[in-house]
């Protein structure tokens, strides 16, 4: 019967980056990380993995007549016990678009879209982010996310200079790109985001236009427009960074942040900007200001 071996086990007190590649090393076709219960993740800061309190590793092999021999393979190349490793026999089926059946193209503003490429969007005026989820935070289908395509497909100049500040999948990045921005710069300092965005890049073919910066002392200066979709916290600290990076009249769009957290990033930024709240859902807000002077 045709079909392969899925292979489960918790990732415990393992690495999930060395988890990852010994499952590789044993010969698994593609590796996915999931919640073992019911617990909310957050968006992250640049460079956090985000991970459950209680996290399983899903490994998917070519079918063996004897799985306990690929049991044992990745038990081996784990350093774990093979009775920690579960595992089942699944049918053959077009697993690579299975599990993004329920991704859907979704509109932001007016003209904005951001869809996966199983779908496509009819409407001649819509300006189309083509994007399937990945490892990278960042498909729109988060509040903040969603709120700052909003501000883009309503605010931004083309021809604007534009750093995404905490990339993630790339996808603001790319819809800025796709707005008619002149130059996009993406920064992260997570290893799989810089891959993600680039590889998005070429995808929706605007890679001539997006730099992307594994250094944070790589970005320009007198950008136009900051976006960064992080957290409360982390954009507090980075008040003085972002007022460095944006000329006079230069715009920052904040997200990440809780309603309740609002107030706190407002007066942050009050000295170098002019915040105001560009728009909430679901509990989150997004600021939007220009630098002063």
């Amino acid at each position: 019967m045709a079909g392969h071996l899925e292979l489960t086990f918790d990732l415990g007190a393992l690495d999930a980056a060395a988890a990852e590649e010994a499952s590789f090393g044993a010969g698994a076709l593609a590796v996915t990380l999931v919640d073992a219960e019911d617990d909310p993740v957050l968006e992250p800061k640049p460079g956090e993995v985000r991970l459950w309190p209680r996290t399983r590793v899903r490994s998917l092999f070519a079918h063996e007549p004897d799985a306990a021999a690929t049991v044992g393979r990745l038990a081996s190349a784990l350093n774990i016990p093979p009775a920690r490793i579960d595992w089942v026999f699944v049918p053959d089926r077009a697993w690579e678009r299975e599990w993004l059946k329920d991704f859907h193209a979704m509109c932001f503003g007016r003209r904005l879209w951001v869809c996966p490429f199983h779908e496509q969007v009819t409407d001649p005026a819509a300006v189309v982010v083509n994007l399937d989820p990945g490892l990278a935070f960042g498909t729109g289908t988060h509040a903040s996310t969603a709120l700052c395509l909003e501000w883009l497909d309503a605010n931004l100049r083309p021809g604007a200079s534009v750093i995404d500040y905490g990339c993630g999948s790339g996808v603001l990045a790319l819809a800025a790109a796709k707005l008619g921005a002149g130059a996009v710069h993406a920064f992260d300092i997570d290893p799989q985001a810089l891959i993600a965005t680039t590889g998005n890049a070429a995808r929706n073919n605007v890679g001539e236009r997006i730099c992307v910066h594994a250094a944070a002392d790589t970005l320009p200066a007198r950008t136009d427009v900051l976006l960064a979709n992080i957290l409360s916290g982390a954009l507090c600290e980075l008040a003085p960074r972002f007022a460095a990076l944006t000329g006079p009249g230069g715009q920052v769009v904040l997200a990440g942040i809780m309603e309740s957290q609002a107030a706190e990033v407002t007066a942050a930024y009050a000295s170098c900007f002019d915040v105001a709240r560009f728009g909430g859902r679901d509990g989150w807000a997004c600021l939007a200001g220009r630098r002063h002077g």
